[in-house]
């Protein structure tokens, strides 16, 4: 009889881990508190308890009861995947603005916001420079009177459309950038990153630079902030001194701006209100989770926390990945290491202590997005073989190491291997400039190209001899 797995949340992540439980053989529920998006689901249910079994310690087992217009049911299941994430609770932090109680106009959170219209012909705060708050604001700078765009950090800013119009992340998220970066001192690419960033746009000149450039800090994805900027459609301010009836007062400007709405962008906590402190605990935005994946301290791995990280990529295929990995441990094919070996681990991460090498993940949850796909490859014996490739199918292996970073790579070997992912990958440039060239244009064959391929041949060799040395 295959495995009963409670899964909470149908989210990207919920639905990652149906399709891998299913994949494995094991029988999925999912609970999922909103009557929106979904696979194998029970729409608007909402997860209110989630404890351990009376004889949990020999069986694993989860009771885990529900509620569903109204009416409470309790099951028994043999493990648990948790999939909602860490945007469930708007963080809206009111006492770090003086005044907002007297504030007359509107203010609510990002998470409230749906459209624009709400926004014509009104003057706009919005607090926040991420990725809610400036599309917020680029939006609003379209019907609005006025846009203000208060930032305490400032933040990196890019394109969608990077090099050679490529996308960014298909450039940015390789094997072989990612190792170049990790080999490098952190002062040293924290340098290069800010020297490319203002390749666009010197961010300095408008008002944007991150005060803070050793430490990473999620990009800000916009194409539109630095017209919006210079066309004084969207003015930077810096962090709020006081909240008045009408108006607010910035830091380091005396005069007054009439507000007519604030829209907070101050992001989001997490919680598990469903599990016991006991089971998992969060302190300080991150909780006790091997791998971000499993309470180190529970005698049996029923539980698993999915897509509770912050990785530089996307969440979609390090969720995926998570959840393969989980249900190997499910079945018994993966063991974790003895419990004083994670626990060990854990404490290690929660201090946060830079290598001095690379990208510095120094805030909670955050994490080396190929680096830690290639761990968990390594534990479900997926991760590509670059050097025994390179002998069999040397454009396979340039492709890989030097290419996108994209998820076909996850199932060229091991369980869950898909006979179609070679050609994917030889081919993912095409399919993502066939919405693009809708005009054929005859390129002009470059001289160098095949001095190019044999020098990226030689990087490719050094590279390899480099990590197995």
């Amino acid at each position: 009889m295959a495995k009963r797995v409670a899964i909470v949340g149908a989210g990207v992540c919920g639905l990652a881990s149906i399709r891998c439980c299913l994949e494995g053989g094991l029988e999925p529920t999912c609970f999922e508190r909103s009557d929106d998006i979904g696979g194998l689901w029970r729409f608007t249910t909402k997860v209110c308890k989630v404890t351990k079994c009376p004889d949990f310690t020999v069986t694993g087992q989860w009771e885990v009861v529900t509620q569903h217009e109204g009416k409470q049911e309790s099951a028994i299941f043999d493990a648990v995947m948790v999939c909602t994430g860490f945007l469930t609770n708007p963080y809206l932090p009111l006492e770090s603005f003086p005044g907002i109680n007297t504030f007359k106009g509107q203010y609510f959170h990002s998470q409230q916001y749906k459209y624009p219209n709400i926004f014509k012909d009104k003057r706009v705060l919005v607090i926040g420079m991420g990725n809610s708050g400036t599309d917020i604001a680029v939006e609003a700078s379209h019907l609005a009177e006025k846009v203000f765009l208060s930032t305490t950090g400032g933040a990196w800013v890019i394109s969608r459309v990077f090099d050679s119009g490529y996308p960014w992340d298909m450039v940015f998220m390789t094997r072989f950038q990612n190792m170049f970066r990790n080999s490098l001192p952190t002062p040293i690419v924290s340098w290069l990153i800010a020297r490319k960033m203002n390749s666009w746009f010197k961010h300095a000149n408008y008002g944007v630079a991150p005060e803070e450039r050793t430490e990473l800090r999620e990009p800000v994805i916009n194409d539109e902030l630095p017209g919006r900027i210079i066309t004084g459609k969207v003015i930077i301010k810096p962090s709020i001194k006081e909240v008045k009836e009408n108006s607010v007062l910035f830091n380091n400007t005396p005069k007054e701006e009439p507000i007519d709405i604030i829209v907070f962008a101050t992001g989001y906590t997490f919680a598990f209100p469903f599990l016991d402190e006991s089971v998992v605990k969060v302190e300080n935005g991150q909780a006790s989770l091997y791998k971000y994946i499993f309470p180190a301290h529970l005698p049996k791995p029923t539980l698993a926390v999915i897509g509770l990280i912050k990785p530089l990529g996307s969440i979609i295929p390090t969720g995926e990945t998570q959840a393969r990995w989980v249900v190997r441990v499910l079945k018994g094919v993966n063991k974790l290491p003895p419990q004083h070996v994670m626990i060990e681990e854990v404490n290690a991460r929660k201090e946060n202590k830079p290598s001095g090498f690379g990208l510095c993940y120094c805030k909670a949850l955050q994490s080396d997005y190929i680096t830690y796909i290639d761990e968990l490859l390594t534990y479900i014996n997926a991760k590509p073989n670059l050097f025994s490739m390179l002998l069999t199918d040397p454009r396979l292996a340039l492709s890989v190491f030097f290419g996108p970073y994209t998820p076909y790579q996850f199932r060229l070997t091991g369980p869950g291997k898909w006979e179609g992912a070679r050609n994917a990958i030889l081919t993912q440039w095409d399919r993502t400039f066939k919405a693009t060239k809708t005009r054929s244009v005859p390129e002009s064959p470059s001289p160098f190209a095949n001095l190019l391929k044999l020098l990226s041949l030689l990087v490719l060799f050094m590279a390899i001899f480099l990590i197995f040395l």
